[in-house]
């Protein structure tokens, strides 16, 4: 109504005030640690569809005296290893009309998402690898605890069938490596720290060395409804990545879509696979309970 009285604030102005947005953000991920500790390779142009690697089994030798007569020859036996890549892709369309109309800065970071999905499912797909392995430790509902990883990393080295030689990882979800920090830190503050391992977790966390294993965690390992997850210990030898055509991405014009368009595809082509199946590597199926004290 005219001629009102009163003091301008923004409330009597708020049909005039422009809405800016002042910053924006993607919503984290988690980086992922797997593609990393694995052992990577790379299928070659037009060399078929598989990768494939062979693997020789051991002879025996024997004891010979000055009698014996040497005719036991050993057979030499081969086993293939093969892994296919397969493809993923993710797709976007973005209309003229929102690339117009969005704030600049929002704009900005949506570049970003499609890759980070991209590197989400091959991060995802290596921690399905750890799900197959021929051997669980702990079991659902238990904590998991260094003795667990200690047997793992030593069934691994010291297998009579294959021992591994390469270096051995421990991935874990972040409320699993919890339950280890908090078996170290019992007692702690009620007495004074010593120095050492106790004190440095009790500083920083649990993080670097256990058991003769390099510790990791690793956010895109699911929980399941029991709030139990799959992580594993393994030889980097034990999980192959093979990598088939590189990363590449298309764009294509879209006129005759709402107004005009450009669309985005992301391809990536990728496999994985155990190498010496049931020796180089355990899942640890155990507790991930939300901590809470």
């Amino acid at each position: 109504m005219p001629g009102q009285q009163g003091r301008t604030t923004t409330g009597s102005l708020a049909d005039s005030l422009p809405t800016i947005i002042d910053s924006a953000r993607t919503v984290r991920e988690y980086e992922g640690v797997m593609l990393k500790l694995v052992d990577k390779n790379t299928l070659n142009s037009n060399s078929g569809l598989a990768w494939d690697e062979i693997s020789l089994e051991q002879l025996n030798a024997q004891a010979v005296t000055e009698t014996t007569v040497l005719d036991s020859p050993q057979l030499f036996q081969d086993t293939l290893f093969s892994i296919t890549p397969t493809v993923v892709g993710i797709h976007t369309v973005v209309t003229d009309r929102v690339q117009k109309r969005i704030s600049a800065n929002v704009a900005a970071r949506m570049g970003v998402l499609a890759q980070n999905a991209m590197n989400r499912k091959k991060d995802e797909d290596l921690i399905t690898v750890l799900d197959g392995a021929t051997t669980s430790l702990v079991g659902a509902g238990s904590e998991v605890t260094e003795n667990h990883i200690a047997a793992a990393v030593k069934r691994i080295q010291s297998n009579a069938t294959e021992p591994a030689v390469s270096g051995i990882y421990t991935v874990l979800h972040g409320f699993q490596t919890y339950n280890l920090q908090s078996r170290l830190l019992v007692g702690v503050p009620t007495y004074p720290i010593p120095s050492g391992l106790t004190e440095s977790v009790y500083r920083m966390g649990f993080r670097g060395s256990i058991v003769g294993s390099e510790l990791f965690e690793d956010g895109n390992i699911t929980i399941d409804s029991g709030d139990d997850a799959k992580g594993g210990v393994f030889a980097r030898e034990a999980i192959v990545h093979v990598q088939g055509m590189s990363p590449r991405g298309e764009t294509q014009r879209w006129p005759h879509y709402g107004g005009g368009a450009d669309a985005l595809w992301m391809y990536d082509e990728y496999g994985n696979g155990e190498r010496s199946a049931g020796n180089w590597m355990y899942e640890i199926f155990a507790d991930a309970t939300s901590p809470t004290s």
